[in-house]
């Protein structure tokens, strides 16, 4: 008997809109002997064909379409096709020295994430019917990056988040092949950066930011600069690169502060920045009493909410880190604030960064709105794929 499952009438609503995903409350029924993580096909309730995606009985995602009102005939061949045209969709909108290869759902390789750093290649793979398909996707950016004249010299894989757990696997970091040094060394927008794969934040290096910290180090030509959640000093040495006169960045990570320092001193800019392993939410009210006052404020914080009951709180966060930036600003100074979290859309980010220009008695003229790198496709329809959204104001005293 052929494997499939078959969705409950009235539901599959967040598939039918566009969505990868189908949750176990909306199955009906399964048919075959079915193991988890097999491909399979998925009909409606009146027996329509929808598509074929792999199954998890662990997961509450049960189902994560591979296809859409396609059959797959020779999973190889797919997989060949969906790296070769993920990589010809970066060659075209990105430097591709350093960026993401695969972007899960967004390139149609559901729940497994590959970053280029230079010649190595990261890998986080979060769903179970993917993972066994892991070593044939690697081997396919491999060789498909060797057509272009690139050859991969390692592998390291950072599947640690506990959504392993929920798909009944234990979360892995560790080489995947040969060892190799874990630092690597790449150069974004012309700021050369220390990526460590091993034991930096999530992949080694946020590459979503990538042409938003170019758009704020435009704006920093003679300025006096705060970039707050710093990291390794990615905004900030843009920041310098493009003329500031003088950069302040804070990380409460003792890790990436020694990082951010050794990445200034990389690129000559040590005698123009200053790193200090600080709690920003403390820092913050301190340098307000101390009268600071600063050209450009960056805010690029952590995810306030990572699900939709926390959203009242992190609503909360950003309005008063946004409030307390606005107060560090000179009259016409730039914020350049952000949230990376999907469950904050785009429309409640910019009601909460009003409200809070509105108590700290400011006027906001919005200069740009991005969001991530095009090497972070957004899939329509997905919400979870659209996650950063980065604001550029100008900022008022009122009159």
């Amino acid at each position: 008997m052929e494997k499939k499952v078959v969705i409950r009438k009235g539901e599959g609503r967040y598939l039918k809109k566009g969505g990868l995903w189908l949750y176990d409350n909306e199955i009906a029924e399964l048919y075959g002997d079915i193991a988890d993580g097999d491909i399979i096909e998925v009909d409606d309730f009146d027996g329509y064909f929808m598509g074929m995606g792999f199954i998890n009985r662990n997961s509450k995602i049960m189902i994560r379409m591979l296809t859409r009102r396609n059959r797959i005939d020779n999973i190889d061949n797919l997989i060949y096709e969906r790296v070769r045209d993920a990589w010809e969709h970066r060659k075209k909108v990105v430097d591709i020295s350093s960026c993401r290869i695969i972007f899960a759902e967004a390139d149609h390789l559901p729940g497994i994430v590959i970053d280029k750093f230079e010649d190595i290649l990261v890998v986080e793979s979060l769903a179970l019917g993917i993972d066994r398909l892991k070593d044939k996707i690697i081997n396919c950016v491999k060789e498909i990056l060797a057509s272009d004249g690139i050859c991969v010299r390692g592998v390291f894989e950072r599947s640690e988040s506990n959504i392993r757990r929920l798909e009944g696997m234990k979360p892995f970091k560790g080489f995947i092949g040969p060892k190799f040094d874990n630092e690597i060394e790449i150069v974004e927008n012309g700021v050369k950066y220390i990526v460590d794969v091993m034991d930096g934040q999530k992949t080694g290096f946020f590459l979503d930011q990538k042409y938003n910290r170019l758009a704020a180090g435009k704006l920093c030509k003679d300025a006096k600069v705060l970039d707050c959640f710093t990291h390794t000093g990615s905004f900030a040495l843009n920041c310098v690169k493009y003329g500031a006169k003088s950069v302040l960045g804070l990380d409460i990570s003792q890790l990436a502060i020694d990082t951010a320092k050794r990445n200034a001193v990389l690129n000559g800019f040590e005698d123009r920045v200053i790193f200090n392993c600080v709690d920003v939410f403390e820092e913050l009210p301190r340098l307000i009493e101390q009268g600071e006052k600063y050209d450009v404020v960056i805010l690029d914080p952590p995810a306030f909410t990572k699900s939709r009951d926390s959203i009242k709180n992190a609503v909360k966060g950003y309005k008063e880190i946004n409030l307390r930036g606005m107060k560090l600003l000179k009259d016409r100074g730039y914020l350049c604030t952000c949230t990376c979290s999907h469950f904050m859309d785009g429309a409640l980010f910019l009601e909460t960064v009003h409200k809070a220009a509105d108590n700290a008695h400011k006027r906001l003229r919005l200069v740009e709105a991005r969001a991530q790198s095009p090497d972070h496709p957004i899939v329509l329809g997905m919400d979870e794929s659209s996650y950063l959204k980065f604001l550029i104001f100008q900022v008022y005293d009122e009159k």
